[in-house]
Protein backbone atom coordinates (compact mmCIF):
# COMPACT_ATOMS: atom_id res chain seq x y z
CA UNK A 1 0.00 0.00 0.00
CA UNK A 2 2.90 2.20 0.79
CA UNK A 3 4.43 1.66 -2.53
CA UNK A 4 0.91 2.42 -4.25
CA UNK A 5 0.77 5.98 -2.18
CA UNK A 6 4.24 6.42 -2.84
CA UNK A 7 4.13 6.13 -6.68
CA UNK A 8 0.83 8.24 -6.87
CA UNK A 9 2.28 10.96 -5.05
CA UNK A 10 4.48 10.80 -7.47
CA UNK A 11 2.87 10.79 -10.29
CA UNK A 12 0.20 13.68 -9.08
CA UNK A 13 2.97 15.65 -7.99
CA UNK A 14 4.96 15.55 -11.57
CA UNK A 15 2.08 16.14 -12.96
CA UNK A 16 1.09 19.21 -10.89
CA UNK A 17 4.65 20.83 -12.30
CA UNK A 18 3.90 19.94 -15.74
CA UNK A 19 0.59 21.42 -15.80
CA UNK A 20 2.59 24.47 -14.16
CA UNK A 21 5.18 24.77 -17.00
CA UNK A 22 2.32 24.67 -19.47
CA UNK A 23 0.11 27.10 -17.11
CA UNK A 24 3.88 29.61 -17.05
CA UNK A 25 4.27 29.28 -20.87
CA UNK A 26 0.87 30.23 -21.62
CA UNK A 27 0.78 32.76 -18.74
CA UNK A 28 -2.07 31.64 -16.81
CA UNK A 29 -2.02 29.94 -13.23
CA UNK A 30 -1.91 26.24 -12.63
CA UNK A 31 -5.56 26.06 -11.25
CA UNK A 32 -6.80 28.31 -14.57
CA UNK A 33 -5.45 25.50 -17.04
CA UNK A 34 -6.88 23.49 -14.31
CA UNK A 35 -10.02 24.49 -14.90
CA UNK A 36 -9.69 25.06 -18.32
CA UNK A 37 -9.04 21.16 -18.67
CA UNK A 38 -12.17 20.50 -16.65
CA UNK A 39 -14.08 22.86 -19.68
CA UNK A 40 -12.60 21.06 -22.14
CA UNK A 41 -13.67 17.72 -20.73
CA UNK A 42 -17.26 18.10 -19.70
CA UNK A 43 -17.97 20.76 -23.13
CA UNK A 44 -19.94 23.48 -22.93
CA UNK A 45 -21.48 24.10 -19.46
CA UNK A 46 -22.54 26.26 -17.04
CA UNK A 47 -20.17 28.39 -13.78
CA UNK A 48 -22.57 26.30 -11.66
CA UNK A 49 -21.58 23.22 -13.03
CA UNK A 50 -17.64 24.15 -13.58
CA UNK A 51 -18.04 24.69 -9.98
CA UNK A 52 -19.65 21.91 -9.15
CA UNK A 53 -16.76 19.44 -10.80
CA UNK A 54 -14.51 21.30 -9.65
CA UNK A 55 -15.31 21.68 -6.13
CA UNK A 56 -14.48 25.31 -6.29
CA UNK A 57 -16.75 28.06 -5.01
CA UNK A 58 -19.20 29.78 -7.68
CA UNK A 59 -17.44 32.85 -6.61
CA UNK A 60 -13.99 31.14 -7.81
CA UNK A 61 -15.20 29.95 -11.06
CA UNK A 62 -16.43 33.64 -12.01
CA UNK A 63 -12.60 34.58 -11.48
CA UNK A 64 -11.37 31.73 -13.22
CA UNK A 65 -13.59 32.48 -16.24
CA UNK A 66 -12.94 36.46 -16.06
CA UNK A 67 -9.14 35.31 -16.53
CA UNK A 68 -9.55 32.66 -19.19
CA UNK A 69 -11.86 35.17 -21.23
CA UNK A 70 -9.21 37.42 -20.93
CA UNK A 71 -6.64 35.55 -21.87
CA UNK A 72 -8.92 34.33 -25.17
CA UNK A 73 -8.87 30.74 -23.85
CA UNK A 74 -12.70 30.85 -23.26
CA UNK A 75 -15.97 32.92 -24.10
CA UNK A 76 -19.57 33.23 -22.03
CA UNK A 77 -22.48 32.36 -24.04
CA UNK A 78 -25.81 32.80 -23.27
CA UNK A 79 -29.02 30.43 -23.90
CA UNK A 80 -31.32 31.51 -26.14
CA UNK A 81 -33.89 29.82 -24.39
CA UNK A 82 -33.31 31.17 -21.52
CA UNK A 83 -31.00 34.59 -21.57
CA UNK A 84 -30.69 34.22 -17.98
CA UNK A 85 -28.36 31.18 -18.51
CA UNK A 86 -24.89 31.70 -19.38
CA UNK A 87 -22.37 29.02 -20.63
CA UNK A 88 -19.02 28.60 -20.64
CA UNK A 89 -17.10 27.76 -24.03
CA UNK A 90 -14.04 26.79 -24.88
CA UNK A 91 -12.01 29.02 -27.90
CA UNK A 92 -10.92 25.91 -30.02
CA UNK A 93 -8.50 27.37 -31.77
CA UNK A 94 -6.47 29.37 -28.85
CA UNK A 95 -6.89 25.75 -26.90
CA UNK A 96 -5.37 23.91 -29.55
CA UNK A 97 -2.29 26.11 -29.09
CA UNK A 98 -2.32 24.75 -25.29
CA UNK A 99 -2.88 21.39 -26.87
CA UNK A 100 0.58 21.14 -28.56
CA UNK A 101 2.39 20.99 -25.44
CA UNK A 102 0.53 17.53 -24.49
CA UNK A 103 1.24 15.94 -27.32
CA UNK A 104 4.61 13.82 -26.43
CA UNK A 105 2.69 13.22 -23.26
CA UNK A 106 -0.33 11.74 -24.76
CA UNK A 107 1.48 9.84 -27.16
CA UNK A 108 3.69 8.29 -24.60
CA UNK A 109 0.73 7.34 -22.40
CA UNK A 110 -1.07 5.54 -25.41
CA UNK A 111 1.68 3.66 -25.77
CA UNK A 112 1.36 2.42 -22.00
CA UNK A 113 -2.54 1.91 -21.84
CA UNK A 114 -2.04 -0.21 -24.84
CA UNK A 115 0.21 -2.49 -22.89
CA UNK A 116 -2.45 -3.21 -20.61
CA UNK A 117 -5.71 -5.94 -21.16
CA UNK A 118 -8.73 -4.64 -21.86
CA UNK A 119 -10.00 -6.37 -17.65
CA UNK A 120 -6.73 -4.46 -16.53
CA UNK A 121 -7.93 -0.87 -18.73
CA UNK A 122 -11.35 -1.49 -17.20
CA UNK A 123 -9.72 -1.21 -13.62
CA UNK A 124 -7.39 1.27 -13.99
CA UNK A 125 -10.32 3.01 -15.32
CA UNK A 126 -12.45 2.29 -12.21
CA UNK A 127 -9.43 3.25 -10.05
CA UNK A 128 -9.11 6.62 -11.53
CA UNK A 129 -13.04 7.69 -11.69
CA UNK A 130 -13.12 6.75 -7.99
CA UNK A 131 -10.28 8.36 -7.45
CA UNK A 132 -11.61 11.62 -8.76
CA UNK A 133 -14.49 11.01 -6.49
CA UNK A 134 -12.50 11.10 -3.37
CA UNK A 135 -10.08 13.89 -4.12
CA UNK A 136 -13.64 15.75 -5.07
CA UNK A 137 -14.85 14.92 -1.57
CA UNK A 138 -11.44 15.50 0.00
CA UNK A 139 -11.83 19.17 -1.24
CA UNK A 140 -14.92 19.65 0.12
CA UNK A 141 -14.45 18.25 3.79
CA UNK A 142 -10.80 20.73 3.07
CA UNK A 143 -12.88 23.72 2.47
CA UNK A 144 -15.71 23.33 5.56
CA UNK A 145 -12.27 22.98 7.89
CA UNK A 146 -11.08 25.89 6.26
CA UNK A 147 -14.45 27.94 6.31
CA UNK A 148 -14.97 26.77 10.18
CA UNK A 149 -14.76 29.12 12.62
CA UNK A 150 -11.59 28.16 14.83
CA UNK A 151 -12.11 27.99 18.43
CA UNK A 152 -8.76 29.28 19.48
CA UNK A 153 -9.57 32.74 17.98
CA UNK A 154 -13.37 33.15 19.55
CA UNK A 155 -13.36 35.68 22.28
CA UNK A 156 -10.32 37.37 21.17
CA UNK A 157 -9.98 41.19 19.57
CA UNK A 158 -7.56 41.67 16.78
Amino acid sequence: MQELENALRRSSAQGVIFGQTVANTVGISGSDLECLDFLNLEGRVTAGRLAEVTGLTTGAITGVVDRLEKAGLVRRERDPADRRKVFIVIVPENLAKIGRFYEHMQRGMVKLWESYSDAELKLLLEFATKGYETMLAATEELKSMVEAPNPAKRGKRS
